[in-house]
């Protein structure tokens, strides 16, 4: 009978990870949901079960930084987005989260350096470059935003706020 008792563990440990497995991702599917619709109160509720089973997904802090940042939650919007960036350090969209983070709280050096690490990992991504050019225009290299904002337009021809950026730069 030696060695009966670890079967029956292993396929307790086995059922146990499916569980939890179902159970993360039923919570990320509900946060993810919420946050689409705009139902910030049920998308804060399932982001911090999420957090609160010590669950951990990039996607999951980035959204939830971005959604904190959207309330001008921004120290807890960059912890989380940082959250993200060290479970994925070529996560593109999660440096560019940071850097508009971070343009937000005025730290526009190191805003400069997120946005353009997006940049090198996915040069496609429009936002990044439109908010690169507001960045640039808050440093005073304008001709380098403008660069950059014409990029985003190039990119996404619909990015309205690209255009709008464009204008402040005048």
């Amino acid at each position: 009978m030696k060695g009966f008792g670890r079967e029956t563990n292993q396929r307790e440990k086995i059922n146990k990870n499916l569980k939890n497995s179902y159970f993360k991702e039923q919570i990320i599917h509900n946060a993810f949901k919420f946050h689409k619709e705009g139902n910030v109160l049920e998308a804060i509720k399932y982001y911090k079960s999420f957090i609160n089973n010590g669950f951990e997904d990039k996607t999951v802090f980035s959204n939830f930084g971005m959604l904190l940042s959207g309330l001008g939650k921004l120290k807890e919007a960059e912890f989380y987005t940082r959250k993200a960036l060290e479970l994925n350090p070529n996560y593109a969209i999660a440096h560019s989260n940071l850097g508009g983070i971070l343009k937000d709280l005025g730290k526009l050096k190191e805003a400069e350096f997120y946005t353009r690490k997006a940049l090198e990992l996915n040069p496609n991504i429009a936002d990044a470059n439109s908010n690169l050019g507001l960045i640039l225009r808050d440093l005073g290299k304008l001709k380098e935003a403008e660069l950059s904002i014409l990029k985003a337009i190039e990119l996404n021809p619909n990015l309205a706020i690209a255009y709008y950026n464009l204008s402040t730069l005048k």
